[in-house]
């Protein structure tokens, strides 16, 4: 594994080049794409944590352009791995979006990647979504996993409503949380059904809460 401070520098990188040099030298180094996407999570998390402290909305912009460049390049190289190809869709379906209040979606994103390479049929609803629209979609769908995104910990309590909002609703549905203001702890608190940590962690909870 890298280090943190090393994949911070690059999302950070206002030359928006650098990021495109770490990636080439990991992945000529044997690193693959899931280990880099670790890192890219890791890095994003660090930085999330760090809002309004050290860093504000130029950062957040910054890393945001640099993930979704890292991501591009990743992309086709998660699907080589994950061998997935046609089966896509295959494992289920995940309504995914960032709760109302907040506007960051690279974690997001770069879960959705992962999902759909391991072979899940993703439906994004974006970011700033309401509770009212999450149990829309879900219902629509028939999505057999909603997954919930909170950068901020402003924003993460918001969580909590959808879910008691899709439980009073008699949507049956399991619930996944996640994001830079969330943990363990939190999202047993506000009753969902599984917590990943990034996004490796959370296809693997995906796929539990299917079986």
């Amino acid at each position: 594994m890298g280090d943190t401070g090393e994949i911070v520098d690059a999302l950070l990188d206002t030359t928006r080049r650098r990021i495109e040099a770490f990636c080439e030298e990991r992945l000529n180094n044997g690193t693959s794409a899931y280990e880099l996407v670790e890192e890219l999570s890791r890095g994003l998390q660090e930085i999330g944590e760090g809002y309004r402290v050290r860093y504000f909305d130029a950062e957040l912009m910054v890393s945001g352009w640099n993930a979704k460049k890292a991501l591009e390049i990743l992309k086709p190289l998660l699907h080589e791995e994950e061998g997935s190809g046609e089966a896509e869709g295959k494992l289920g379906k995940i309504v995914i979006g960032t709760v109302k209040g907040d506007v960051h979606d690279i974690g997001k994103e770069i879960l959705m990647i992962m999902l759909s390479a391991a072979g899940f049929e993703v439906i994004d609803l974006g970011i700033d979504v309401a509770k009212e629209t999450f149990a829309g979609a879900v219902k629509e769908t028939e999505a057999d996993i909603l997954a919930l995104s909170a950068l901020l910990t402003t924003t993460r309590e918001y969580m909590a409503e959808v879910i008691e909002y899709l439980r009073s609703s008699g949507l049956k549905v399991k619930i996944m949380v996640g994001g830079g203001a969330i943990n363990a702890a939190y999202a047993d608190s506000i009753g969902a059904d599984a917590y990943g940590k990034d996004a490796v962690e959370a296809v693997k909870k995906a796929k539990e809460l299917l079986d």
